[in-house]
């Protein structure tokens, strides 16, 4: 079958088509009841407008890109909800694209048919990859580093506040002792977690022994296996709290611990961070931090949509969260 062009559509509505061309792109041009009329037969021919086409013309595709290593877990359903939403309300499609590949990446930056795009890569987006974004302009937003330029915008969560907090309120429930369980070493939110989590420690001069970090990955198993070998043999103080760098961690930290004979809150406390719906659910509750992903996804959008149109240069957009405090947040007691 051919492929139906906007001069069949133009035939058919018994208009020009520059006329076509101005009803699909909103021009106000042309008045309601004919673009009424040509959408109309648009829709009856299956007209697919030519985005390469409409590109070379108005210099824009009203496609966004984003650009992730994975879209696993409760964040991503949520981020994505809010972001194509977003992206709905101002008139654009979102487009996901998972990959691990530099050149993938690279052949995305530089095709330039998405009017911008957003990142969350981790490891996967180098020095070299922001030197092309920074280089062909390209109107970017990041979710997973804090940084800005021109054309470059982040959102973010202030988790090296947040990481300061949890500890502090820890501090502030008698806990001296306090572990902290890692995340991937090149993720921004893990890394900002644990440096909060040391400045508070040093701040209220409390020693953090090398021991005391323990990594975990941001994964339940891994979490629950670096655990109980600590508790096997460990040469330091048991910890009086353990900090997890995410609820996964946590989940793991928890069953180790449980495993193992200790009682939560009564011997020690366990609090994560990203209030995963099993939290509420666990023995005991978690107490975890709750970051406002949907906000995070419709900033970003509203960011990039301010960076494409040059309403303003980009910037570092910082989200608090809130701590949720339940069952396993105890305070200590002389017979700890």
């Amino acid at each position: 079958m051919q492929k139906v062009t906007i001069k069949d559509v133009a035939r058919e509505a018994g208009v020009a088509i520059s006329t076509v061309s101005n009803a699909m792109n909103n021009s106000n041009l042309v008045n309601e009841e004919t673009r009424a009329k040509i959408l109309e037969v648009a829709e009856k021919l299956d007209y697919v407008p030519n985005i390469n086409g409409r590109m070379l013309k108005t210099k824009k595709s009203d496609e966004l890109l984003f650009l992730t290593s994975s879209i696993q877990g409760d964040y991503f359903t949520t981020l994505l909800s809010a972001m194509s939403q977003q992206c709905d309300d101002f008139g654009y499609t979102l487009n996901v694209v998972i990959t691990r590949k530099d050149e993938v990446i690279r052949n995305r930056i530089l095709g330039k048919r998405y009017d911008g795009i957003f990142v969350f890569l981790g490891e996967w987006f180098d020095a070299a990859d922001m030197q092309l974004l920074e280089k062909n302009h390209i109107r970017t937003v990041f979710l997973d580093r804090a940084c800005s330029s021109e054309y470059v915008g982040s959102v973010v969560f202030d988790s090296h506040r947040m990481g300061y907090q949890v500890t502090e309120s820890l501090i502030h429930l008698g806990h001296k002792k306090i572990a902290f369980i890692e995340g991937p070493a090149d993720v921004y939110d893990g890394i900002q977690r644990k440096q909060g989590y040391l400045d508070a420690m040093k701040e209220y001069g409390l020693s953090v022994p090398q021991e005391y970090l323990l990594e975990g990955r941001f994964e339940e198993l891994y979490t629950y296996n670096s655990v109980s070998s600590f508790l096997r043999f460990r040469n330091v103080e048991m910890p009086d709290a353990f900090i997890a760098g995410n609820d996964l961690s946590a989940v793991g930290c928890v069953n180790a611990l449980t495993d193992a004979g200790y009682q939560i809150p009564r011997n020690l406390s366990v609090v994560g961070f990203d209030d995963i719906p099993i939290a509420k659910y666990m023995t005991p509750k978690l107490t975890t931090v709750k970051n406002p992903i949907s906000q995070q996804g419709i900033v970003a959008v509203k960011m990039l949509e301010e960076i494409i149109k040059e309403k303003r240069n980009g910037y570092v957009e910082s989200l608090a969260g809130e701590l949720v405090v339940r069952e396993s947040l105890g305070i200590v007691m002389n017979d700890r």
